[in-house]
């Protein structure tokens, strides 16, 4: 396995853990990064043997962002750089968040700026009681700048006005009230919780799994008719599949499925 100098990238069965190894500068995200993610993520795609991903960081923060000196950067810097440069990281995030397998972001601590638009990247986020939200960014005199609809997809529009217009920090309970956690759970619970929700997707047909994710997402974003004939066409391509008879087989037997992600 490829080593990084960012991550640590982990198969546990089907599980992939994949950590982010930044605790001494608390998780900052840099351009080092982020290729970093873009490169594990198309590793990932194809990989059957992956059937969900878990996203969590070394130490007590998930991410303070991306890095104070790289914004620093930005003051005066040519316009076709910055968009060129803008449009490489943002790739990045898009990358990891077109992953067909479930992500699972695993928060503790800081969460802040371009670590939460990582978080939103993810399919499920489920964090403990110390995590603590924030996004300074218009604080520095910029917008957010690494995607800020995918804020507005999953907390609608209100909410979002209010956690980047007034750049306020906010706990957890907060975040959920604005739809942000799929679950909030005491500290010592975070671990085991995560990896539950991961073993859950173990029993699942992989492919199917991944099919319903790519309806949900894209047909979100289409009228009714063409959300249905994408979902047509996608379940078409499962029609063959070794784990849609099993899934129908044990069904009509009364026994739990064995898939085996074909």
């Amino acid at each position: 396995m490829t080593d990084y100098q960012n991550w640590n990238l982990e198969l546990d069965q089907q599980i992939a853990i994949l950590t982010l190894n930044r605790a001494e500068k608390m998780n900052a995200l840099t351009t080092e990064t982020l290729h970093e993610l873009r490169d594990i993520a198309i590793s990932l795609r194809d990989n059957r043997d992956v059937w969900v991903i878990i996203l969590q960081s070394a130490g007590e923060h998930f991410s303070t962002g991306v890095d104070v000196n790289h914004i620093q950067g930005m003051v005066g810097q040519d316009e076709a750089a910055y968009r060129e440069h803008l449009r490489d990281l943002q790739d990045c995030l898009d990358t990891f968040e077109a992953l067909p397998q479930p992500i699972i972001a695993k928060i503790r601590g800081y969460c802040i700026g371009g670590g939460l638009l990582l978080a939103c990247c993810c399919d499920f986020r489920v964090a403990d009681e110390s995590a603590m939200f924030h996004l300074p960014e218009v604080q520095l005199g910029i917008a957010v700048i690494m995607g800020t609809q995918r804020l507005t997809r999953i907390a609608g529009i209100p909410n979002t006005k209010e956690m980047v217009l007034l750049a306020e920090r906010f706990d957890a309970t907060k975040a959920q009230s604005y739809g942000l956690l799929n679950s909030l759970v005491e500290s010592e619970e975070l671990d085991e919780f995560a990896d539950d929700l991961a073993i859950r997707f173990t029993k699942l047909p992989p492919r199917t799994v991944s099919i319903a994710k790519q309806i949900i997402n894209q047909g979100a974003f289409t009228s009714l008719s063409e959300s249905q004939e994408l979902e047509m066409d996608l379940q078409a391509t499962l029609l063959d599949s070794p784990d849609f008879k099993e899934g129908v087989d044990a069904f009509f037997e009364k026994r739990a499925s064995q898939f085996t992600g074909e």
